[in-house]
């Protein structure tokens, strides 16, 4: 049901998973840190056989065809700019955009500089990005969740803690909230060569250099409320930066790995808000 691609682009050639009709209306879905497409897996399934066209790709540095070795190579007019090229590959004009953790960060930067390319948005787990910059200032809980990223741009350092001792931080980033054989297979992805420094370095290509807008396409932003990364202060703060039609959902008693934990409620939201836009 679900077929392995390569979209080939300037940047290079990005792995992706998909399914459903060529001619389907077409969703793209961004991965997050430290996952692949397949975190997808249900929500693409799904949706092709709802008959729409879902691709998720490998995003830059987790496909071995796009893995530019310079942090700075991996700024969010990069990222931006893949979903771009992804999609112009896929002859799409317009198109519905999911993301997660830093797929949702590179889905909300697309919205805002590219609104005419999106059908609608969708975001899982992280908020707008203006409003966690804001808590991040204002709000010590915020910026206590973030502390994390400041240490992962060390170089080197961050790569053999998270490797040593058969992956054991990289696996505990996961918190037994993830299938183990999902886990193994990001486990055995990021240990190839320059992988891991690959994915790490979204964190180190330094701040965008502009500033981000409101989001005027159609927006669906879920949360769930054991999420360790995003506090709720940045999420509920979210509504204020959405000037389009918007629908905010709380998911109960959930973590940050909400698209794999609670992957039925997270595909049921999705298909309501793709169906209603």
């Amino acid at each position: 049901m679900i077929e392995q691609l390569s979209i080939p682009t300037a940047a290079g050639s990005f792995d992706a998973i998909a399914a459903g009709p060529e001619d389907g209306r077409p969703v793209l879905l961004l991965h997050g840190f430290p996952e692949a497409a397949v975190e997808w897996e249900h929500q693409v399934a799904t949706l092709g056989v709802l008959g729409y066209r879902a691709v998720a790709p490998d995003q830059r540095g987790y496909s071995p065809g796009v893995r530019p070795e310079q942090a700075s190579e991996y700024g969010i007019d990069d990222l931006v700019g893949d979903v771009l090229a992804i999609a112009d590959r896929l002859g799409w004009n317009e198109f519905d955009l999911v993301g997660h953790d830093w797929g949702g960060a590179v889905a909300w930067w697309t919205a805002d500089a590219h609104p005419g390319r999106l059908r609608s948005l969708a975001v899982v787990s992280t908020p707008h990005p203006a409003a966690l910059a804001e808590a991040m200032k204002t709000d010590e809980d915020q910026h206590l969740r973030s502390a994390y990223m400041t240490e992962w741009r060390q170089t080197r350092v961050t790569e053999r803690r998270m490797l040593e001792n058969d992956a054991d931080a990289l696996r505990r980033i996961f918190d037994w909230k993830v299938p183990p054989s999902k886990v193994e297979e990001y486990v055995q992805r990021l240990s190839e060569p320059g992988a891991l420094t690959a994915a790490l370095n979204w964190y180190r290509a330094g701040r965008p250099g502009g500033k981000i807008g409101q989001i005027e396409v159609p927006t669906l932003y879920i949360w769930s409320t054991e999420d360790a990364a995003f506090g709720s202060t940045a999420a509920l703060d979210t509504a204020n930066r959405v000037t389009g039609p918007y629908r905010f959902e709380m998911i109960e008693d959930v973590s940050h790995w909400v698209v794999e934990e609670a992957p039925e409620a997270v595909t049921s939201l999705l298909v309501e808000h793709l169906s209603s836009h």
